[in-house]
């Protein structure tokens, strides 16, 4: 049990340090520029933590763990498919629904989820090989 435990602490920890840099840094004038009429003054704390909870456990589930015997190659694929397929869930929902919602931005969005869900998910299967 310690070592999932271990395995979902890092990919959580490595998700939320990583996308934070990203978020409130590196990208914040790219989503300025392109949705900052959209953007809340203060973040949704509640809905934050429970997608920074729930998004770790789906990376750890559905790509670390059914990976975690076929190698780094095969868990970094399938955690940055995994990211791939739920940004792009989310970026082109919005493409479909929201007027001038930049196709710039939800590129950059999709390539930035599997980036960072690979990441997170390598995190995780470093503590999960620990054990």
């Amino acid at each position: 049990m310690t070592k999932y435990l271990s395995a979902y602490a890092a990919t959580m920890i490595t998700m939320l340090a990583i996308d934070l840099l990203w978020l409130g840094v590196i990208a914040k004038p790219l989503y300025q520029a392109g949705i900052g009429h959209l953007m809340a003054a203060q973040p949704n704390l509640a809905a934050a933590v429970l997608f920074y909870l729930l998004f770790p456990l789906g990376l750890l589930l559905f790509a670390v763990l059914p990976s975690a015997a076929g190698g780094w190659g095969k868990t970094l694929a399938t955690g940055a498919l995994f990211g791939f397929f739920a940004y792009a869930t989310y970026d082109l929902t919005n493409l479909a629904t929201l007027k001038a919602w930049p196709l710039g931005l939800s590129l950059i969005d999709m390539a930035w989820g599997s980036l960072v869900s690979a990441l997170a998910s390598a995190a995780g299967k470093a503590a999960l090989d620990r054990f």
